[in-house]
């Protein structure tokens, strides 16, 4: 039997606060950056790579490529599902229905359940793996562990659990 997929999903970090407040941080590193260096000698008391806005700006700006490569990849087929933290993790986990006792999609509180989004642990919840929203499928394993994947398309991945009679509650 062919092991096709039935649901697919991508996520990024989109939330227009994020991105405001990391291009601000951004900004102003390179606004004092600008003023700091027009007008101003260079010699080595005051090297443009010793100056701690320079440090300062390239940390910001590598935390903001982070932000900008991380996407939650989510794929059910028929033998499980395949989920990937990109870049943390290169490769998909494959989590196969036998030792998956429980799968459901359910609302949640990120922050009260999980401390926020990203790859996270809450306390006694188990694991999460989230970008946005408030909507994610419940793994409980056989093992009894928790996992959280965090979805933007609730009802098409209910809908893709229900076709191949997966929802287990």
């Amino acid at each position: 039997m062919e092991n096709k997929i039935l649901f697919a999903e991508r996520q990024k970090f989109k939330q227009w606060w994020l991105w405001l407040l990391l291009l601000g941080i951004n900004g102003i590193f390179l606004f004092g950056i600008f003023k700091k260096t027009i007008g101003s000698k260079v010699s080595a008391d005051n090297a443009i790579l010793n100056n701690p806005l320079i440090i300062g700006f390239v940390v910001i700006l590598l935390v903001t490529i982070l932000f900008l490569v991380i996407k939650l990849e989510t794929i059910v087929k028929e033998d499980g599902i395949y989920v990937r933290f990109f870049p943390f993790q290169i490769a998909y986990r494959k989590y196969v229905w036998e030792k998956i006792d429980k799968a459901f999609v359910r609302e949640y509180s990120p922050i009260g359940e999980y401390g926020g989004w990203g790859f996270r642990y809450g306390t006694g919840n188990g694991k999460a793996l989230n970008i946005s929203g408030n909507k994610g499928l419940q793994l409980i394993f056989t093992n009894n562990t928790r996992l959280l994947i965090g979805t933007n398309k609730m009802e098409d991945l209910e809908y893709t659990l229900n076709q191949i009679s997966q929802i287990k509650q």
